[in-house]
């Protein structure tokens, strides 16, 4: 995904043209398969994108227009509501933070979803029967007078139009006293961790009334708080392990097998600081905002403000790589603090085959790079171009030198355009974008194997 690369063209884009803060995406996650899309925003809605299957019309056709199916809108319904807390009268928000599939053992589906305070569990199903012919029920499901049945008869089951059915199977609540940031389901496909600032809980998917606490990080006395939880989650092949982030930078990698409450990390993971390069924002744009487990296992990728980082599971010196992602802005730090920009969390993702990485940046813009050569891509997620199967075009940031045509000056990025959240399809060259309340699924053409 080097500069020079054929850009991805754009599979599908769901734009809308009204903003309201209700409307903004706030997650975007990929099932296993990648047959299915699900965004959560901050109106508390959930709405699952299904992927069409290549079948309907002649198979050599959709080779050679290299058309792999597109996403439709499968499913929509209502997840969280506001709430409000009494005991310390504060406003529980209905906004949607994380969505985690789990995996398919049946014909139905299962997710996660969580606002600050609240996690459940949903199960998405078809239905394109319906039994009739009720003893005790008439057509319309009214009770029937028991002294007007005369015979008794076998309720059958009849074709009917293709219903998706979303209800929710498990609630998940008062297991944290602080905002849920991360949710993570372990790849025992039993359990699952939820994140805060100052804990860990592991939960049972069965067991919605108790959870058990295995980081604590609160202090004695609140004063002597130092750091804060950023993200959390499961190795995605050994049940025992898992990793959390903090503002300070750090990582820290646990093992359950070690201890049940893991106040003890078994690695830790800390670049260390040059002293010369040390100013006022230092300990801001350090703060990790986003960690994933690669697919293999073998690395992590984390995102602070201005880098993303790939850590090895075998070296706690230090990341064995580093991209800059947008590094022009250093020199900006002092009014993106005053406009609270430097605190947005910008998530970061792998592609399939854990060659490439992918994170967010402003004015649109989201950046690609290839953990084989070092090169990184700038693209832009805009209405302009979100005609289907328009090409990408790389873009550019000008901060000095000779100007390209196309350039954007650092002075002119609209930091209200920012892309936060993204998606990785778990076996081919899919993205998923969400830039504010609009959705782009974007889709390489040229490089089908993501190799």
């Amino acid at each position: 995904m080097g500069e020079d690369a054929e850009s991805p063209k754009i599979n599908h884009t769901f734009l809308r043209d009204y903003v309201t803060e209700a409307d903004v995406i706030s997650t975007v996650e990929f099932n296993q398969t990648g047959d299915l899309l699900a965004t959560g925003d901050k109106g508390g809605r959930v709405v699952i994108f299904q992927r069409e299957t290549e079948s309907k019309g002649d198979p050599e056709e959709v080779v050679e227009a290299g058309d792999s199916g597109e996403y439709n809108v499968y499913s929509t319904f209502q997840s969280h509501e506001p709430d409000f807390d009494y005991l310390k009268s504060l406003e529980i928000e209905e906004k949607i933070n994380k969505i985690r599939w789990l995996s398919q053992q049946n014909a139905a589906h299962f997710l996660l979803s969580t606002n600050d305070k609240t996690i459940k569990l949903w199960k998405v199903c078809e239905r394109d029967k319906r039994p009739e012919g009720y003893n005790l029920k008439d057509e319309e499901g009214r009770l029937k007078d028991i002294s007007t049945i005369t015979s008794l008869q076998v309720p059958v089951l009849k074709p009917t139009d293709l219903m998706v059915e979303v209800r929710p199977r498990r609630v998940f609540s008062n297991g944290h006293t602080y905002h849920v940031n991360s949710i993570s389901v372990n790849s025992d496909g039993e359990t699952y961790l939820s994140a805060d600032d100052l804990r860990v809980n592991m939960w049972h998917l069965d067991i919605t009334d108790r959870s058990f606490n295995i980081v604590d990080i609160k202090p004695a006395n609140m004063e002597d708080l130092t750091e804060v939880i950023t993200a959390a989650e499961f190795h995605p092949h050994h049940c025992h392990l898992f990793v959390y982030s903090s503002s300070k930078g750090t990582l820290r990698l646990c093992d359950m097998r070690a201890s049940a409450l893991c106040d003890k990390h078994a690695k830790l993971f800390e670049e260390p600081e040059d002293p010369g390069s040390r100013s006022f924002f230092s300990e801001i744009i350090s703060s990790v905002s986003d960690v994933k487990f690669s697919h293999s296992g073998r690395y992590l990728l984390t995102r602070d403000y201005l880098t993303a980082k790939v850590w090895d599971l075998n070296m706690d010196k230090g990341p064995v790589e580093t991209y800059q992602v947008h590094e022009y802005l250093r020199s900006k730090l002092c009014s993106l603090y005053e406009n609270d920009c430097i605190f947005d969390k910008f998530e970061c993702v792998w592609n399939s085959s854990d060659s490439v990485i992918m994170t967010g940046a402003y004015n649109s813009f989201f950046r690609m790079f290839d953990r084989e050569t070092g090169r990184g891509v700038t693209l832009e997620a805009w209405r302009e171009s979100s005609k289907p199967r328009a090409v990408l075009r790389t873009r550019r940031v000008y901060t000095g030198g000779k100007r390209r045509r196309g350039d954007v000056g650092v002075d002119s990025l609209d930091f209200t355009k920012k892309i936060l959240h993204m998606a990785w399809h778990p076996a081919e060259n899919i993205i998923a974008i969400a830039a504010t309340n609009n959705l782009y699924i974007f889709q390489d053409r040229v490089n089908p194997e993501g190799q």
